[in-house]
């Protein structure tokens, strides 16, 4: 089954940008359960996580829209991850509320390319997702340069994870993830090389958060999502740049369920922020990066 759009865009009241499906259908987690555990304690959160299913009918519910993935990091963590496929199909099923976004594992080369390409061909994936720690790759490596450069090709954006991260955290040794894997300076070199390549980095990007602004005010080519924190402690750079020449290039996401659009849109609403940059950052800046109609 190929994913298309049913969103009726016009309805929806926001696009989350980043949501994690992290139970499959058979019910198996996508990371191992010490890093389940750890960032549940991280997030202060010990709910059950949702599945797909569950996650469309929470959005639909609330007349908006989410983008949804997982992460493929089985080399790093001898973890078999869930699978991109059975997202895609299941967002088709919820094509009126849910977007897919693929996973492939950089570190595995030619074959990461022939799945992220069959990922977009034959089940319609709208972007990528990758997160550097967790899956221990540096993303300005040139050996990762084809997967970048099949992705510009595909037209579709790369959504990667920057800064701190609850994975492991609190873990001896961290769980062996490499913080410095996410600074988003690494991918200034990936966004200057494939400047055709949109690509989005999540989060605010602690303890790098004027990094990420510099890169995002530099190259047009790349945009930050605003998942993972509370808005109540965005950095005030961070809230500044948003409200100003960045407006067009901030987009919602929440981080659910680790984090809830709910909770994530009441500290919103207590951001001062100008009444004509809350609408882009909510969905319009959404809208035009992820091609969808209104």
């Amino acid at each position: 089954m190929v994913y298309e759009l049913g969103l009726n865009v016009a309805a929806l009241t926001a696009i989350d940008t980043h949501v994690h499906i992290e139970v499959g259908d058979d019910g198996r987690n996508a990371l191992p359960q010490p890093l389940v555990d750890a960032a549940s304690k991280y997030f202060k959160t010990d709910a059950p996580r949702p599945g797909l299913d569950e996650i469309a009918d929470l959005y639909r519910a609330r007349s908006m829209a989410a983008v949804v993935f997982t992460v493929d990091a089985s080399r790093n963590l001898n973890h078999p991850p869930n699978s991109s496929e059975e997202i895609a199909i299941g967002a088709a099923r919820n094509n009126d509320v849910l977007i897919p976004f693929g996973s492939v594992d950089p570190t595995r080369g030619a074959d990461a390319v022939t799945q992220a390409r069959r990922l977009a061909h034959d089940f319609g994936v709208r972007g990528f997702k990758f997160h550097p720690t967790v899956q221990n790759f540096n993303p300005s490596d040139e050996q990762f340069y084809p997967l970048w450069a099949a992705l510009q090709n595909l037209g579709l954006p790369a959504l990667f994870h920057t800064g701190q991260t609850g994975i492991g955290s609190g873990l001896p040794g961290g769980f062996g993830l490499k913080l410095g894997l996410s600074n988003p300076m690494l991918l200034d070199n990936v966004a200057a090389d494939f400047p055709e390549l949109s690509i989005i980095m999540a989060h605010p990007s602690v303890p790098w958060q004027d990094e990420a602004l510099a890169v995002a005010t530099h190259k047009e080519n790349v945009y930050i999502d605003l998942s993972g924190w509370s808005p109540k402690y965005f950095p005030e750079n961070l809230v500044r740049q948003a409200n100003s020449f960045l407006q067009d290039k901030v987009l919602f996401g929440s981080d659910f369920p680790l984090i809830s659009p709910d909770r994530w849109l009441k500290d919103f609403a207590d951001l001062n922020l100008k009444d004509s940059v809350r609408p882009k950052i909510l969905k319009d800046n959404a809208v035009r990066l992820l091609g969808l109609t209104a």
